[in-house]
């Protein structure tokens, strides 16, 4: 499992002991790009949807496609545009005007139909995954079984792409086979706690994910 560390991590001198690390760094908050691409082993763009919504902040695609163009190159991918609480057509329009191929990546929202992701799956080598609707809470009960549904599915299909848990770190470990994951843990947290951010960082990535899924038993969904 890859373990991409969030963006912006200040000041620049506690970044710098992350040099070799993997980063995810946002469209929305780009100031530490050329650092992470000239000093880390990857990294993931962000196109900052998340952010641009939640700051109610208009987002220019065109200039998101442009910023990529040369920050694109393996093993360096990038994350489609997608629709926060967008529906199927509004995802699949965002997808269908990307113009890097597959150095980039579609977000299935969990909240989106199984159906859209095994499309999804079907057509593009690496996928992430996004929390949202009654799914937003990473992790909570209604998560865990959205997931198991989803990865059931995958498998039934003979399914196996790259899956990418976005916000997604802290299920490192977990029964999930995510092949990489984003989070922001260490630069928002370490200050916090006083912690070494490099020493967060390989604490973290010491922990692995399993490399397959076994299909689980379905359970009911709850609602309150």
């Amino acid at each position: 499992m890859i373990h991409y560390h969030g963006t912006p991590l200040t000041p620049r001198s506690e970044l710098v002991k992350m040099a070799g690390k993997h980063f995810c760094v946002s469209f929305a908050n780009p100031g530490d790009a050329d650092w992470c691409l000239a000093n880390g082993q990857s990294v993931v763009w962000d196109n900052g949807a998340f952010s641009f919504k939640t700051q109610g902040k208009p987002v220019d695609w065109v200039k998101y496609y442009a910023w990529l163009e040369t920050r694109l190159g393996h093993p360096h991918w990038a994350i489609i545009p997608d629709v926060i609480d967008g529906d199927v057509q509004e995802q699949r329009a965002l997808v269908a005007q990307w113009p890097h191929g597959h150095m980039g990546a579609p977000v299935w929202h969990m909240a989106l139909p199984i159906d859209y992701l095994l499309d999804l799956a079907s057509h593009w080598p690496r996928i992430c995954f996004g929390s949202s609707g009654a799914y937003w809470q990473v992790g909570s009960d209604q998560w865990c079984r959205r997931a198991d549904e989803a990865f059931n599915a995958l498998e039934r299909r003979g399914l196996r792409p790259w899956v990418h848990m976005l916000r997604g770190l802290a299920l490192c470990g977990d029964r999930w086979p995510f092949a990489s994951a984003d989070s922001v843990n260490v630069a928002r947290n370490f200050k916090d706690t006083n912690a070494d951010p490099e020493r967060m960082a390989r604490r973290i990535d010491a922990i692995q994910s399993p490399i397959r899924w076994a299909v689980r038993a379905e359970q009911k969904e709850l609602f309150a």
